[in-house]
């Protein structure tokens, strides 16, 4: 997909299956022309570091819940962003049942704690190791633990954004 070639709202749609702010996906979309790949994966990077941290709780709750269903989200591009999630949470498909409940139990506590869901980088992890990392970041403190997030929904970002170019 050429994303320069795109109209700006259907460029802003399908930056917003790579990230679920709104901010992001319009400044991505205004920050056009990329002249490569490199160009437009720093360019996410920098925007999504200028955001206030608003516009990345906005980004996590586009995000479906380790281990949970794949709702409707608003927008475009359900379809691309329910597979790219399906996908990513692969780890989780086959789980036991009593893990997906653990995982569950620890997303509510999470969910609590810091008042948004559980974002990681799930690509290529167990279920087994989702959990274990939901778990030993419960330990952290708000500030911490919105740091680590946003670290993660930037990791997210860029396998995202490289799968929309190609």
């Amino acid at each position: 997909m050429n994303l320069n070639a795109l109209p700006p709202p259907e460029a802003e749609a399908v930056f917003l299956t790579c990230c679920g702010s709104r901010a992001w996906a319009r400044r991505m979309a205004e920050g056009r022309p990329y002249p490569d790949t490199a160009a437009l994966v720093a360019a996410g990077d920098r925007i999504w570091g200028s955001l206030a941290p608003e516009d990345w709780r906005e980004a996590f709750a586009a995000h479906p819940s380790i281990g949970g269903k794949f709702g409707e989200r608003e927008g475009g591009g359900e379809d691309r962003f329910r597979r790219w999630s399906e996908e990513e949470q692969a780890g989780v498909a086959s789980a036991e049942e009593a893990l997906l409940a653990d995982l569950a139990e620890a997303n509510r506590s999470y969910a609590e704690r810091f008042g948004y869901i559980f974002i990681v980088c799930a690509t290529g992890k167990s279920a087994e190791e989702m959990l274990a990392l939901l778990r030993s970041r419960l330990s952290n403190d708000s500030e911490t633990e919105l740091s680590v997030a946003a670290e993660e929904q930037q990791k997210i970002t860029r396998l995202r954004l490289l799968k929309a170019e190609s």
